[in-house]
């Protein structure tokens, strides 16, 4: 009974439609611009993503004309923040596969799982208790460093029932060192610092096991060569697929005391921990793309439709977050995102040297 109620939930209604009508059309738009930004610009877009620019509309619209009209698309937007996020999550398997897992091998799937704990449990460590910032955006902040970015984040949220603005601070986060080390990377290869111990191939996992986004590990390896670009890309891609195990671990971790207070043991642990079901039926989708005959031209729509979906979450999360609650959060979550990239670069470098000597 559960299931099927878990299943219809994402069915929309009919107050639905007017909030999701409203988030497709600026996706839909935010899409186009980013589409046609380096023809306008002779080539450049500036490292923006229909993402990145989604939610700075939302957060515009929401801070101004949105709560004028909130009332009418309400519903709609709290869906699509919701069941659509969860959705785009499951699709974000049409972007991988087992075999391409495989072909990088053991080097890359361990350098991976060493800089995303260690990434992750540095974030909770100076979020928590040095800087004393809130748990939520704590998390939040190392989920996206660690994993795979503004994906991570709003795929993390649902975990943690975080705030929209927590989520938005990470976002921010992310997205700007990400950018940043999208363009300092291929400055590190061509200077020469790390030739004498990675070649173009593993630069590639250094790439992609440290950089944010799919999205900037795809031009910051093209700016180094095709093999580093492959190599990258796949290395980034085992990353994302971490993230279901990653938001399961987490569910067990956040499971409280018992009603009383008293302490859980762990068996009554595991029965209250909300397996993130989304994220798993995304490793399913992986498997459906490795073994399934999809088309090239079905999987290209798909890995189009899986955009669409992402950014008109992002769009929404954007929507109802308030400038004056991400000015009340400080400049702590900052310099954790500032720490983390430091982390990402240099102990990230150190990761990669040691396990491939």
């Amino acid at each position: 009974m559960k299931t099927k109620q878990a299943a219809l939930a994402y069915i929309p209604k009919v107050p639905h439609i007017s909030g999701l009508i409203f988030a497709l059309i600026a996706s839909l738009f935010s899409m186009w611009f980013v589409a046609e930004l380096p023809h306008w610009t002779g080539g450049h877009n500036f490292g923006l993503s229909s993402l990145t620019l989604a939610i700075l509309l939302g957060i515009v619209l929401g801070n101004t004309v949105y709560p004028q009209s909130g009332s009418i698309l309400n519903l709609g937007v709290g869906y699509t923040k919701g069941q659509v996020l969860r959705l785009a999550i499951m699709l974000y398997g049409f972007k991988l596969t087992f075999t391409q897992v495989e072909n990088v091998g053991v080097d890359a799937i361990l350098t991976d799982i060493l800089t995303l704990s260690s990434t992750f449990l540095l974030a909770c460590w100076l979020g928590i208790k040095v800087f004393k910032m809130d748990k939520e955006t704590s998390i939040l902040v190392g989920a996206g460093s660690s994993i795979c970015g503004a994906a991570a984040v709003i795929a993390t949220e649902p975990v943690l029932k975080a705030q929209s603005y927590k989520v938005t601070i990470a976002v921010a986060t992310v997205v700007v060192f990400g950018t940043t080390a999208m363009l300092i990377y291929p400055m590190f290869y061509h200077m020469g610092w790390l030739h004498q111990w990675l070649n173009d191939s593993q630069y590639g996992i250094y790439e992609g096991s440290t950089i944010h986004e799919v999205a900037q590990v795809v031009v910051a390896g093209n700016a180094v060569s095709p093999a580093a670009a492959g190599t990258a890309v796949i290395t980034k891609m085992i990353r994302v697929m971490m993230l279901a195990p990653f938001l399961l671990i987490l569910s067990f971790f956040l499971v409280g005391k018992g009603e009383n207070g008293e302490k859980i043991t762990f068996g009554q642990k595991v029965r209250q921990v909300q397996v993130p079901w989304f994220a798993f039926i995304f490793i399913g989708v992986v498997a459906l793309h490795t073994w399934v005959p999809f088309g090239a031209e079905t999987v290209k729509n798909m890995v189009w439709l899986d955009n669409l979906l992402l950014t008109m979450a992002m769009f929404a999360l954007g929507l109802t977050t308030h400038i004056s609650a991400i000015k009340n959060a400080g400049i702590k979550p900052l310099i954790l995102g500032i720490i983390l990239f430091a982390w990402l670069i240099l102990g990230g470098a150190g990761i990669n040297v040691l396990i491939n000597h």
